[in-house]
């Protein structure tokens, strides 16, 4: 009975909770940012190539199998069938994802940290009220 105590208590503390509520929030701000990058950006950046859609970029490094069915234009029918290829389409997406994930999370802490140094300027006693503290003290003492 000791262990699922402790296990409560474990689960009670605010920073479990924190963490759990920061990967929810995460999962969700990577679905918008994969649709910022999927559906905005990159077929911007794919239209300036030459192709729509620039995740279906690749080098095909093994020959296809016999009785293939797709397309041999397609990565995703590629893929599927198991043919060894280099993606590098598909990265550069994935890339362009992270980049950007991590410039709006950077904007976010540097906010979060402005804020936090402006509350802390302001909490903190100004020298006239440290001075007039001190009088009252020393008043106080006599």
């Amino acid at each position: 009975m000791g262990i699922i105590n402790e296990f409560k208590a474990f689960i009670a503390r605010g920073n479990v909770f924190d963490l759990a509520v920061g990967v929810i929030i995460g999962g969700a701000f990577a679905t918008i940012t994969k649709s910022l990058t999927d559906d905005l950006i990159m077929p911007v950046v794919g239209f300036l190539f030459g192709g729509a859609d620039f995740s279906g970029y690749f080098l095909r490094l093994g020959d296809i199998p016999a009785g293939f069915k797709g397309n041999p234009a397609s990565y995703a029918d590629l893929k599927g069938a198991g043919v060894a290829m280099l993606g590098w389409g598909e990265f550069l997406t994935v890339l362009v994802n992270f980049i950007i994930l991590a410039f709006i999370i950077f904007l976010m802490v540097k906010l979060v940290n402005r804020i936090l140094v402006k509350q802390e300027e302001e909490a903190a006693p100004t020298p006239e009220e440290v001075t007039l503290l001190r009088e009252i003290r020393d008043s106080l003492k006599k």
